[in-house]
């Protein structure tokens, strides 16, 4: 008599893998990749993510004085937002959500333009640099900019390009619709797309484990078609590693890819927050020590390729690039009410022009400029 077979088979597995390269101390944890043996470029990391924190704090002291509007920082961050900056070709499209100043500064941004942007000035989105003309503004929204990504990818396509869009967001987008479409239609049309989920523990006040069920961010991926994986978005030597491979695989027509950068945010969601009403002081004191600007000095101090003195010439260059941005900002002439209307269209409709010159009649509030 035959024996019965079973009645369940395995159809689909996947694993998710982390990488990192440095341990809190800065410590190689495994051989390093090829590109760190040129200690230049391990400064250059080291240098962009000292000038975004001290840009960090001016902002955050302008925002305090009454002198910007709401302010996201992106204090504990640096490390990615350096990554992503450095691993895209000039002629590749960044579509940010917010926090990754380190990218933007380094593909052409300028700090006042920032400072503008969160000054509700129109022009803090009209970026000067080549590089950054391409790429989208801020967006402040949650995930709604995500699937952006696929026109862009797709218009890579029709016109034969090889250029790559990376789109990033943070940990609470991937629990919205938008994100599932994107990675959805992504892998359906094998479009060239790196999407970054920046997981720094918190969606406002709502923590990671109550955000979703799911073991980790990356795995989301999985629902369309994409295989993640994960890195220690603190170990800015493994951020780019692993976001290079990423850009480099989809360039190549190997398809969408998904990287989860685990983080943390040491700052309050924005200037509007207080993060004291909803996680301990425990918990921050112990991120703290994951500072990834930290994690990199002790790196390039253990390589003899970072000293006392170069910190002091960095930390006073990085506070004299902050303070002349931020002196830039306050002295601009704010510009007239109705330029709100001006970059919305090539051509306003007539059924907002009427509202334009209202606006402009009516002139600043309270009839100050």
């Amino acid at each position: 008599m035959n024996e019965p077979k079973d009645a369940t088979e395995r159809v689909a597995s996947f694993e998710i893998i982390l990488t990192r390269y440095l341990d809190t101390e800065g410590r190689p944890l495994a051989a390093l990749p090829d590109w760190t043996a040129d200690p230049d470029r391990v400064r250059g990391m080291y240098r962009s993510m000292v000038r975004t924190r001290a840009f960090d704090k001016k902002a955050v002291a302008l925002q305090r004085t009454g002198q910007l509007g709401t302010y996201a920082a992106c204090l504990g961050q640096e490390a990615v937002g350096t990554a992503v900056g450095m691993a895209l070709r000039a002629d590749d499209v960044y579509i940010p959500a917010y926090r990754e100043y380190a990218a933007q500064f380094l593909r052409g941004v300028s700090m006042t333009e920032i400072l503008l942007y969160w000054g509700g000035d129109e022009r803090g989105m009209d970026y000067a640099a080549d590089a950054a003309r391409q790429d989208y503004p801020l967006s402040v929204p949650i995930a709604t900019h995500v699937p952006h990504a696929i026109g862009v990818a797709y218009a890579f396509r029709l016109r034969k390009q090889d250029r790559v869009v990376l789109a990033s967001c943070g940990d609470g987008a991937t629990s919205k619709g938008d994100f599932y479409e994107a990675v959805s239609s992504a892998k359906v049309w094998n479009l060239p797309i790196v999407f970054l989920v920046t997981n720094n523990q918190w969606a406002i006040s709502l923590p990671r484990a109550q955000q979703t069920g799911a073991q980790t961010l990356a795995q989301k991926g999985i629902a369309g078609g994409i295989i993640g994986q994960q890195v220690d978005g603190n170990d800015a030597i493994a951020t780019y590693e692993i976001l290079n491979q990423a850009i480099a695989a989809a360039r190549a027509g190997e398809g969408p890819q998904l990287v989860e950068a685990i983080t943390y945010r040491l700052h309050d969601h924005t200037t509007a927050d207080d993060a004291r009403r909803y996680r301990g002081e425990d918990e921050v004191k112990a991120a703290w020590a994951r500072c990834p600007i930290k994690r990199l000095r002790a790196y390039l101090e253990s390589q003899n390729a970072w000293s006392d003195s170069d910190e002091d010439s960095l930390q006073t260059e990085a506070v004299a690039a902050a303070e002349s941005a931020a002196q830039a900002f306050t002295a601009m002439e704010t510009e007239p009410p109705e330029t709100i209307f001006d970059h919305l269209y090539a051509e306003l409709p007539s059924s907002m022009r009427w509202q334009r010159e209202e606006v402009a009649a009516r002139g600043p509030i309270g009839g100050a400029h």
